[in-house]
């Protein structure tokens, strides 16, 4: 929408996407699909070179006579590992409480908080983390298919849309917690002890699954990576 009205105005318009279906659809005037998970829109961290070729691809487009444009980044060698999501890992933690998991961590995610002046990705569901042991079994309810009266949920938020917001600020929480607790762990070691070894990212694996049941697919696959 913004590039729209951007390009109405006179000023020609190129973005990055991280969803090609969305692009499909809602067809930009200009866009670089870009194979990368959430949150590496210019590829891994730390890697100046390959961000600039990212940038430069998407600035060539602008050469384009007319729109609209979807090109793709390529998925070569020198591309960065793609982060691991839960379909590639089996996960062997089928007995944890993510409930106790979550309060086992949270010493860890406060320290991580404290020493980042306050900086935290956790509070896409408003709920605060103190309280995330409710928003767990409120999962396992809908996973379950047992009808579960959440209080806390927003009454403008649909169900779909608030289960993706917990499901973001879970992840966050557990990683942040992580990286608090193994400081030298990054990007796949990360992710993989997530999705392979705790009962929090068995419980989004679950969800997603279900999700997809009930044809949620696309917030199947926002919370499953």
């Amino acid at each position: 929408m913004l590039a729209r009205a951007f390009e109405a105005a006179g000023l020609p318009t190129t973005s990055l996407v991280l969803l090609k279906d969305h692009a499909q659809r809602t067809k930009p005037p200009r866009a670089l699909f870009v194979p990368f998970p959430y949150g590496f829109a210019l590829g891994k961290p730390n890697d100046p070179e390959f961000q600039h070729r990212v940038l430069s691809t998407a600035l060539e487009l602008l050469n384009a006579a007319a729109g609209p444009v979807l090109a793709e980044f390529p998925e070569d060698a020198d591309a960065p590992v793609r982060l691991l999501q839960s379909s590639m890992v089996q996960n062997i933690n089928n007995e944890g409480d993510p409930a106790n998991e979550l309060t086992a961590m949270r010493r860890y995610y406060l320290q991580w908080v404290e020493q980042h002046s306050g900086r935290t990705a956790v509070g896409n569901s408003g709920i605060p983390s103190r309280r995330f042991r409710g928003l767990v079994r409120y999962l396992q309810a809908y996973v379950a298919g047992t009808p579960y009266d959440y209080q806390e949920k927003p009454a403008e938020v649909s169900q779909i849309q608030f289960m993706r917001q917990a499901a973001d600020d879970l992840k966050a929480f557990m990683l942040e917690a992580r990286m608090q607790q193994r400081p030298n762990h990054r990007d796949n070691e990360l992710q993989e002890w997530f999705w392979e070894e705790t009962a929090v990212g068995l419980l989004l694996t679950r969800l997603a699954e279900r999700l997809k049941h009930d044809g949620e697919e696309r917030a199947a696959f926002g919370i499953a990576r």
